[in-house]
């Protein structure tokens, strides 16, 4: 199989080409994609180089798979034009996860919706797919009213030049900023750009992503995003109002039964998910499950994943290996 990787020298196209290594994803050719400055470069797969081409020879070269990590605009422009020449589109951006007429697919819960003329799929939030993850079970069981979500999430997720902002700020270095304040030793309550509502984007995916993956809208999100300096993986605080009651041990077997799922909850030894055990790891991470005493049929645990690779590379590469070992593409 011939795949492209578009925006292969990013942040998650860096994390897709070492993931599409671990998993041995069957790849006969590979087309690495970046912009026109990187042309002609070279990076290593697999104990090999391959040259970085442009947009139009990959397109030109007919892969039968394009992962796309290059941001909305190049999604928005290109992708269609990848998927009118009959390539199967993942993408990692943000431009067509609310398309109706586009499938936004977290593979452990609905990749059976896919069929062989989705021709682009669209990959979710990296904060939603850890979360709908740890919900999608819970829900099916007890049916879910209201979600509160407050995240606490890595410069990770920004991209390079936050990285880079923390880590000067870490060593006294002045350098271009990625954010409006200082993230060293700071919080912003602020990930992404605010839209009319007072919300930001990022708010407003985590609350309306959930109800598309999980085909019902009976259910609400409210959610607060909040930028923190670590240097990967995110975290959620959740609380979540069922119509029916729960047993805790239930939940928790529930949970542990979940693939993809780890359930990390013993209080007696300190044992909860955190970032430092959520990196370079796709499991999603589950803790501090415990019952809201302030009113009935509500729960209150702690998500943690990374989020470059289950909540965007290695999500995007189950999408794929799902359309290969079904014959979609």
């Amino acid at each position: 199989m011939t795949i492209a990787v578009v925006g292969a020298t990013g942040m998650v196209g860096t994390v897709l080409l070492k993931i599409l290594e671990e998993r041995n994803f069957p790849i006969s050719k590979l087309l690495p994609v970046a912009s026109e400055r990187s042309v002609g470069k070279e990076i290593s797969f697999k104990d090999k180089k391959y040259k970085i081409v442009s947009l139009h020879d990959a397109l030109k070269a007919k892969p039968q798979l394009a992962i796309f990590s290059a941001g909305g605009s190049t999604s928005l422009d290109w992708a269609p034009k990848f998927a009118e020449a009959g390539i199967t589109v993942i993408d990692n951006s943000s431009a067509w996860r609310m398309d109706p007429d586009k499938k936004l697919i977290v593979p452990e819960i609905n990749a059976n919706e896919l069929t062989k003329e989705d021709k682009i799929i669209a990959n979710p939030n990296c904060s939603t797919i850890q979360l709908v993850m740890a919900l999608a079970p819970l829900h099916k069981k007890y049916t879910m009213k209201r979600v509160v979500i407050s995240t606490y999430q890595s410069v990770s997720g920004t991209g390079v030049k936050a990285v880079r902002q923390m880590e000067n700020e870490m060593t006294g270095v002045k350098g271009e900023m990625a954010y409006p304040y200082p993230i060293h030793k700071n919080a912003l309550p602020h990930c992404d750009v605010f839209e009319a509502n007072g919300y930001t984007k990022e708010e407003m995916k985590l609350a309306r992503e959930p109800q598309k993956i999980l085909n019902d809208r009976s259910f609400s999100v409210t959610a607060t995003a909040v930028r923190i300096p670590t240097a990967g993986g995110h975290s959620e605080s959740v609380n979540v109002e069922f119509e029916n009651d729960f047993d805790l041990t239930d939940i928790r077997k529930e949970l542990h039964n979940t693939p993809g799922i780890t359930v990390q909850d013993n209080p007696d030894t300190n044992t909860y998910p955190m970032p430092v055990y959520a990196h370079d790891k796709d499991e999603v991470f589950v803790g501090r499950i415990r019952r809201d005493e302030t009113q009935p049929n509500t729960l209150n645990m702690w998500i943690v994943s990374d989020n470059l690779r289950k909540g965007a590379a290695t999500n995007a590469i189950q999408i794929a290996e799902y359309l290969v070992e079904n014959k979609l593409v």
